[in-house]
């Protein structure tokens, strides 16, 4: 694999770092594909700066309620595009009691009444139903999931925080400046064995740390294309997302086309590919016969081997995959990883699992059927289970025998679900090592609990490799090992059917005068503040590791039944990461109550009086008191605007950051009226420290550089720094001025 560190021109299908004669790069830049679609969705003047309406919005379980609320409390009456609700997430209705199914039937509700459409539970993954009922050449669709990209049927969609969507539910446009397009130029084929999860885990691994294609498009190209199926480049494209870019595309063929006409979909294809002559701002060259059967240790699918290699150097890489897990696990417990090499040196694993948007489709699951087939997982320790991505999937896997392969083998076929991929199935037991065709391997989306002495380990390996390991007993194996396996995909009959009978379509008709059905964990989101002339925060967490991933700012798991619940929820932020934050927020929002009563507490008081050693002159009555978090680099990972929206209902009126960590969580906290503040000296603040911030407000407005800022010691010191709030539209200075999205529809 190669990363060029210049931009590259692709001319008449070939890369080259030089442009022909008379070409201008500003010109060729019109030449990509992802251009073509951008300034087709785009309703502003400029193509800098970007005003994008989607031909379609999807959400699932955990994220529309909040959504559909934000946008009723905005003035909505009724969605002005398709919106797909489906319910793959919150779909176990034993947890939490009722909330889960009485969320579901909200849904529905909403559906008949604004005109949406609804997915029943266990009948699709969010993303699937996407790519077979939704996508189409030329299109964009937004959702509110991280993994929101069907790049490789020619649609560009993109994973954003609810209030993007809600933006979108009320006739407003999802702004942003050009993005940069990087070219990944694919040749070869794919050996035997190797499967689009490797591909996507080697791309992850190039390409996170060193943000090569961080809030950018990854642009798929070159000849290798077209020696991927559908399902194959689908397996890919969706975890672009691991690589932090901001959407994907790919070129279009007659397998493109083959995968619209199985659909019943026809006219929604169109061929895309690149101009003669192209200019991209980086390319990544990958010859696909190159890439090995992979593995992604925890606690990242960024931290990628070859599996030949783990298995040559097991002890060395375990160790130091081990030491790494353990520093991010912050010694609330011990992860083994090096305990899992057995006497002969082979690797043990305790479980195996394929499961969702990338690991239950089609071909992956008949590749898992043809490797297991005759063969036994064994009666010990391990167990190894399988979720297909769409009941169409799972009924043609019933039809051809994968099912009946699978389950005579010793494994356990499940429904629809994406459980496994964030904490909510399959969770292993306490120690256990999991191997999953998933995602994610973040901290806890196995399910544990570090907080409470429970730590199990997942690594990310492509479904062929995890059969393969199934097959042999629960010992680390590439399926590129094995040498006895046929592998057939028999073709593919799509069912609609099985969606006309179950999927509600509402799109067009809604019905106004359709009652919303409330169950007793729905509330409304509660009311925030406007942003004051000046501001005063308390730092109540100060995180100092690399990244701090969405899922610690608001873990997942059986959390997640909690989202319609805006107060509830709050409960559980940072609970697995910092355990005071809830009460230490809580405390500063109960000292912003008693300013609004009259009353100036003595700690803030002792603040205000530190701060007349350097001239200012503190407004209590006009200054909101609100707490603040610090971290390195927030935000890596979901798109659940809940990381953000659960900091401001505890009080929350800033971060404070070195850098954010994706686009999609910084929208999150403008969206929820939290200030995204960068600093250059984060040594300036600690944990307790207050942080005075004078004429804020008129800063945020008049779009000034830099802010002044002065953090009060708890022993009165007083350091001076400056921050700042990076490039921002005159909409999001705005909606942090008013305090949050809601307040700012109802303000104009």
């Amino acid at each position: 694999m190669k990363l060029h560190d210049t931009g590259v021109y692709l001319v008449n299908g070939v890369p080259q770092t030089s442009a022909p004669a008379g070409v201008t790069e500003a010109d060729a830049k019109k030449g990509t594909i992802a251009y073509g679609i951008l300034k087709a969705h785009n309703t502003g003047d400029s193509m800098q700066d970007l005003r994008m309406k989607f031909d379609s919005m999807t959400s699932h379980d955990i994220t529309y309620v909040g959504i559909i609320q934000t946008a009723r409390a905005s003035g909505m009456t009724e969605f002005p595009l398709p919106y797909v609700m489906t319910n793959c997430h919150n779909s176990l209705c034993a947890v939490g009691g009722t909330i889960n199914e009485d969320d579901h039937q909200f849904a529905l509700s909403a559906a008949h009444k604004y005109g949406g459409i609804y997915v029943p539970p266990n009948m699709a993954v969010i993303h699937s139903y996407n790519r077979e009922m939704m996508s189409g050449c030329g299109r964009m669709i937004l959702g509110s999931d991280s993994h929101t990209r069907y790049g490789a049927l020619g649609t560009m969609a993109v994973g954003e925080g609810g209030g993007e969507l809600a933006k979108q539910l009320v006739g407003r446009t999802y702004d942003m400046s050009y993005p940069g397009v990087v070219a990944i130029y694919l040749t070869g084929k794919p050996a035997p064995g190797v499967g689009p999860h490797d591909v996507a885990l080697a791309l992850v691994a190039a390409t996170y740390a060193n943000g090569y294609v961080k809030n950018k498009v990854m642009e798929f190209v070159g000849p290798g294309v077209a020696n991927l199926s559908a399902d194959y480049r689908n397996g890919i494209d969706v975890m672009t997302t691991e690589t932090t870019c901001w959407s994907s595309i790919w070129q279009t063929d007659d397998t493109t086309k083959k995968y619209f006409v199985q659909h019943g979909r026809p006219e929604a294809y169109k061929e895309l590919k690149p101009a003669d002559v192209a200019y991209y701002d980086g390319c990544i060259e990958l010859d696909l016969s190159t890439v090995e059967c992979m593995i992604a240790l925890p606690m990242h699918p960024s931290y990628a081997y070859p599996i030949r290699e783990l298995k040559a150097n097991a002890k060395e890489i375990l160790q130091a995959a081990q030491d790494q897990a353990n520093r991010q696990l912050g010694g609330k417990v011990e992860m083994d990883l090096v305990g899992k090499i057995c006497d002969d040196g082979r690797i043990y694993v305790d479980q195996g699992v394929v499961a969702g948007c990338s690991g239950g489709t089609y071909e992956n699951i008949c590749a898992v059927a043809d490797i297991i087939k005759g063969k036994s997982c064994g009666n010990g320790e391990f167990k190894f289970s399988v979720y297909p991505d769409s009941m169409p999937t799972y009924l043609e896997l019933v039809k051809n025998g994968a099912v009946a392969d699978i389950v005579s083998a010793g494994g356990i076929f499940r429904e629809c679900f994406c459980g496994p991929c964030f904490g909510a199935g399959d969770t292993p037991a306490n120690g256990e090592f999991s191997i999953r065709h998933t995602t994610r391997n973040f901290p806890n989306r196995e399910g544990s609990k570090p907080g409470e002495g429970q730590i199990s380990a997942v690594a990310l390996m492509d479904a062929r490799s995890i059969a393969a390991t199934a097959a042999n007993g629960g010992y680390l194996t590439a399926a590129s090992e094995l040498t006895d396996v046929e592998y057939t995909v028999p073709d593919y009959h799509f069912e609609q059917g099985v969606y006309d009978k179950r999927v509600y379509n509402g799109w067009g008709h809604p019905e106004p005068d359709y009652a919303l059905k409330f169950g007793p964990n729905i509330k409304d989101w509660p009311e925030q503040p406007a942003l004051t002339d000046d501001l005063l925060v308390k730092i109540v967490s100060y995180i100092t590791d690399p990244v701090t991933t969405t899922d610690e700012l608001i873990p997942s798991g059986e959390t997640s039944s909690f989202r319609s619940n805006p107060l509830r929820l709050a409960e559980f932020t940072l609970s697995r990461k910092d355990p005071a934050y809830v009460p230490n927020a809580k405390a500063v929002k109960a000292l912003d109550e008693q300013r609004k009563a009259g009353e100036l507490p003595a700690e803030v008081a002792r603040v205000y009086d530190d701060l007349k050693k350097l001239g200012y002159a503190p407004d209590a009555a006009n200054t909101n008191i609100g707490s603040a978090i610090f971290a390195n680099k927030p935000g890596d990972g979901s798109a659940r605007e809940q990381a953000a929206s659960c900091q401001r209902v505890l009080g929350g009126a800033a971060n404070f950051a070195c850098e954010y960590a994706t686009k999609r969580y910084r929208s999150n906290c403008i969206n929820w009226g939290m200030l995204p503040f960068l600093v250059e000296n984060p040594g300036a603040l600690d944990n307790g420290d207050y942080v005075y911030l004078p004429g804020v407000r008129k800063a945020l407005l008049e779009a000034a550089d830099e802010l002044d800022a002065v953090a009060v010691k708890p022993d009165g010191g007083l350091v001076k720094f400056t921050v700042k709030l990076g490039a921002m539209t005159d909409a999001e200075r705005r909606i942090l001025a008013d305090g949050c999205l809601i307040n700012y529809y109802k303000n104009n």
